[in-house]
C-alpha cells in the first residue's frame, strides 16, 4: 500500500514539474530570442504594412531579405502596384531607388541599427531585449511584448507590440502607437523563411534597380502630367498657412507653401525629374527616414521625399527633426487646407 502511495505521489512531482516546464517567463523567452539573434544568419519575410496617419488607411507590401552581417533588401510597394521603393544596403553603402524615376540615393549611414525598424526582424528583438520594462504575456500560439521603440526622429510612437510565434520565435504582427495607444502603423508578417539562401548579386543596385522597372515601369514623361498640391494634416498649434504661391519651370510646375507662427516651416513640391538611365547614385547628406508610404532624407534643417512623380522638401528652422518627420508622414492622401 505504502509502496503504490510512493508511486503515486512521484507520479504527481513528474506532472507538476513536466507543467512548470511547460511554462515559459519573460526571462527564458528573452533568452531564447537572444540565442536565435545570435545563430540568424539569413531570412526572407513577406509583410502587410497598414499605416493610419492619413485620412484613410493605406496598405502597402513588403518584402524583407536580410544576410548576416550587413546587407538588406526591403522593398516597399503600395497596394494597387502602381508605386514601389527599395532600401539596399551592401558592402557600398546604403541605398533608396525610386525605379519609377529610374532614381537612386546613397547614404553614408548606419541604417538600420540606428533605430527601430517594425519590419525587420533582428530590429524588433533588439528592441525586447533593451527594453527591461517591457511587459509581458503568452497565448496559446503566442508570445507578446509590448516595448519601448527607439526611434530617433519620431518620438510621436513611442510604444509597439510584438507578437511572436511560440512554434519558432518568427514575428507574427507589430502594432507601433502613440502615446495614447493608437496602432498608427500596424505590421502583418504573411510569411518568415529562416537561414534563406541568396545569389552574390541579389543586394547589387543595379540588378535591383532593373528588376524593379520590369515590375513598376520608369514613368511616361512627366511634362505632360500635372499634380494636385498635398497640404500637412497635422496641425501644429500657433502654426498656419500663410502664402501659397505656384512657378512655372521647364518640368512644369513649383508650388510653395508657407507655415507661419511659433514653429513655421516652408514645404515645396514639384513635379519629379525622370533620371537617364546612364545616371549615377546621388550622394545624400543626411539620414534615411522611414515616413511609412515612402523614404525621405532628413538633415537638421530639411527633410526631402518623392512620392507619386511628386518632390517633396520641407525646410525649417524652428521644427526639431521629430516634428519635421511628423509633418512630413502627413503630407499624403486628398489635399486638405
Amino acid at each position: 500500500m505504502r509502496k503504490s502511495w510512493l508511486l503515486l505521489l512521484a507520479g504527481l512531482m513528474m506532472v507538476l514539474v513536466l507543467a512548470a516546464c511547460g511554462t515559459k517567463t519573460q526571462e527564458d523567452v528573452v533568452k531564447e530570442l537572444d540565442g536565435k539573434l545570435g545563430k540568424l544568419t539569413s531570412y526572407k519575410a513577406d509583410a502587410k504594412m497598414t499605416l493610419q496617419m492619413g485620412t484613410e488607411p493605406q496598405t502597402y507590401d513588403v518584402q524583407i531579405w536580410h544576410k548576416d552581417p550587413s546587407f538588406y533588401r526591403v522593398n516597399l510597394k503600395n497596394a494597387k502596384k502602381d508605386q514601389s521603393q527599395m532600401i539596399l544596403r551592401n558592402d557600398e553603402g546604403v541605398f533608396v531607388l525610386t525605379p519609377a524615376l529610374n532614381k537612386s540615393f546613397r547614404f553614408q549611414s548606419n541604417w538600420p541599427q540606428n533605430s527601430s525598424q517594425a519590419y525587420l526582424y533582428e530590429s524588433l528583438i533588439k528592441d525586447i531585449i533593451e527594453d527591461k520594462q517591457a511587459k509581458f504575456k503568452a497565448t496559446k500560439e503566442h508570445f507578446v511584448f509590448e516595448t519601448k521603440t527607439r526611434y530617433q526622429n519620431n518620438k510621436m510612437l513611442p510604444l509597439q507590440e510584438i507578437t511572436i510565434s511560440k512554434k519558432d520565435l518568427a514575428p507574427v504582427s507589430v502594432k507601433v502607437m502613440d502615446s495614447d495607444r493608437n496602432a498608427l502603423v500596424t505590421v502583418e508578417f504573411t510569411s518568415v523563411k529562416f537561414d534563406a539562401s541568396f545569389d552574390k548579386k541579389d543586394f547589387d543596385m543595379q540588378k535591383n534597380m532593373t528588376g524593379a522597372q520590369l515590375e513598376v515601369p520608369v514613368m511616361g514623361n512627366v511634362k505632360e502630367k500635372s499634380f494636385s498640391v498635398k497640404y500637412p494634416q497635422e496641425e501644429l498649434p500657433g502654426v498656419s498657412l500663410v502664402s501659397e504661391k505656384e512657378m512655372k519651370t521647364d518640368n512644369g510646375k513649383r508650388v510653395v507653401l508657407t507655415f507661419d507662427g511659433e514653429k513655421s516651416f516652408t514645404l515645396v513640391q514639384e513635379k519629379a525629374e525622370i533620371m537617364p538611365a546612364t545616371a549615377s547614385s546621388a550622394a545624400v547628406i543626411g539620414e534615411p527616414v522611414d515616413l511609412g508610404f515612402t523614404i525621405g532624407a532628413l538633415s537638421d534643417n530639411r527633410i526631402t521625399w518623392t512620392y507619386q512623380g511628386v518632390d517633396f522638401s520641407l525646410s525649417s528652422k524652428d521644427l526639431t527633426r521629430d516634428e519635421m518627420a511628423m509633418v512630413a508622414r502627413s503630407v499624403q492622401g486628398d489635399a486638405v487646407k
